[in-house]
């Protein structure tokens, strides 16, 4: 190619280039800190704990037990027997997008799928789910990627 020639698909691609550069620069500072995977766990399971039975007592369900695993696809999964499991990671998220999971997989209890009523109950308990979900959308690979000191 010649350089005129490279000057012009870099003009034509710098949005995207500039997109992927960001994708790969840590933004949540998480290299940073000194958290073991074991204290990250139970400090997960604390708070998942207090946050779920909270909002069950509101939307009148129970669940069965909390699961807090590793999953490398998954936020959060809700079984037919009443069993919650949430990544260990979301922790480390802000404590809205936390809850935005947990409020997710709570109304699974109710309504199984994903259908325009479940999103209608989900809306109602979090108007602003979409922002939440979008930020797990943009920073769930920085989380996923994380890697704790044990």
């Amino acid at each position: 190619m010649s350089r005129a020639e490279v000057e012009r698909v870099l003009a034509e691609n710098r949005p995207w280039i500039g997109e992927q550069r960001r994708r790969q620069t840590p933004r949540l500072g998480l290299e940073r800190l000194a958290v073991s995977e074991s204290e990250a766990r139970l400090g997960a399971r604390e708070l998942v704990s207090a946050l779920a039975e909270e909002e069950a007592k509101r939307l009148e369900v129970t669940y069965r037990r909390i699961r807090i695993g590793g999953q490398r696809t998954l936020w959060g999964s809700c079984s037919a027997r009443g069993t919650l499991s949430f990544n260990w990671r979301l922790v480390l998220a802000p404590l809205e997008v936390l809850d935005y999971v947990i409020v997710h997989e709570l109304c699974h209890l109710l309504i199984a799928d994903h259908s325009r009523r479940f999103w209608t109950l989900v809306e109602g308990r979090r108007p602003q789910w979409r922002d939440h979900r979008d930020w797990l959308r943009e920073h769930g690979p920085e989380l996923l990627a994380f890697s704790p000191l044990d």
